[in-house]
């Protein structure tokens, strides 16, 4: 096929030897085989922002450094300069974290080079060497769904322990190759100590695997992994081997949301009574004054 323009500079620079054919095209990236030496691996061109979706992206980001002030004022203004740092940022947070998680044993492709946008990474494949399915085009057993469920929850368990929550985990975005499951797409991950939303982001990922997985064996959508292992994390206890059991009992002492928010209502509205009764005794009135021998 014709070398599309964004891959000419790696095929100059002798980093692809030739583009084979288009992969997948999402709303985030285009992703192309292609053929390096004897080995065949993937190539991901990020799409320009104008070309995509950005929704949220500013609760993905909470927590990520930007290179200099100057660079995080332009961010927020939005300027010419500002979003061309922005996706920068976007587009270099899913190479760091694929560094950063295989170094940690997480079932990631293999990052190569990262050039111009366009990520060149490990191709995972099928049983028939073409590309792996996605989880969600693929029926299981429900043994199966326990062991790749089990196994999934574990690689959350050492994303967290290396400081990293995928953000936007689904069947949609974990693929199936002979050894099991490979997690994919992570310009969304976010900084777990560093983002005030990650546990809500880890229990939508977690919750997500349970559903999926829940479809071929339902005692898996009631556990409660994602709380548990937050606990620990938030402990410094969590740990790649820490034993999980899906449980998790809420303190005894916790607050009864609802019941706090209506003592404060009502706190509230009864402030509220005895100024409005301080101001109408206050208010000056047009009678005359009651004389002292007529008051009780």
């Amino acid at each position: 096929m014709k070398t599309p323009k964004r891959l000419e500079p790696l095929v100059e620079d002798g980093l692809i030897d030739e583009v084979l054919r288009p992969l997948m095209s999402g709303k985030e990236a285009a992703v192309y085989v292609v053929r390096c030496g004897e080995e065949l691996r993937c190539a991901k061109v990020y799409k320009e922002a104008n070309n995509r979706s950005f929704r949220q992206a500013v609760k993905y980001q909470e927590g990520r450094k930007v290179r200099s002030s100057r660079d995080a004022r332009a961010m927020a203004k939005g300027s010419k300069h500002g979003r061309k740092e922005k996706e920068e940022n976007w587009q270099n947070a899913e190479v760091a974290a694929l560094f950063r998680l295989a170094d940690a044993g997480v079932r990631v492709p293999k990052p190569y080079d990262f050039l111009d946008g366009v990520l060149l990474m490990e191709m995972i494949s099928g049983e028939d060497g073409d590309a792996a399915p996605r989880l969600n085009d693929v029926d299981l057993h429900p043994d199966d769904a326990r062991e790749f469920h089990a196994f999934m929850i574990g690689e959350v368990v050492k994303m967290l322990c290396a400081g990293l929550v995928h953000g936007d985990l689904s069947e949609f975005n974990v693929l199936l190759d002979e050894h099991g499951p490979v997690i994919i797409d992570l310009p969304q991950a976010v900084d777990a100590a560093g983002n005030n939303h990650a546990f809500e982001m880890l229990e939508r990922d977690v919750g997500n695997m349970s559903a999926y997985f829940g479809q071929f064996a339902p005692e898996l959508k009631f556990t409660r992994y994602a709380k548990e292992m937050w606990a620990l994390y938030e402990d410094g206890k969590l740990t790649p081997d820490s034993e999980l059991t899906g449980e998790f009992a809420e303190p005894e002492d916790a607050a009864d949301l609802d019941a706090v928010m209506r003592e404060i209502k009502a706190t509230l509205a009864d402030q509220a009574r005895k100024e409005a009764l301080r101001n109408a005794t206050d208010e000056p009135s047009d009678e005359p004054p009651t004389p002292p021998w007529m008051r009780n």
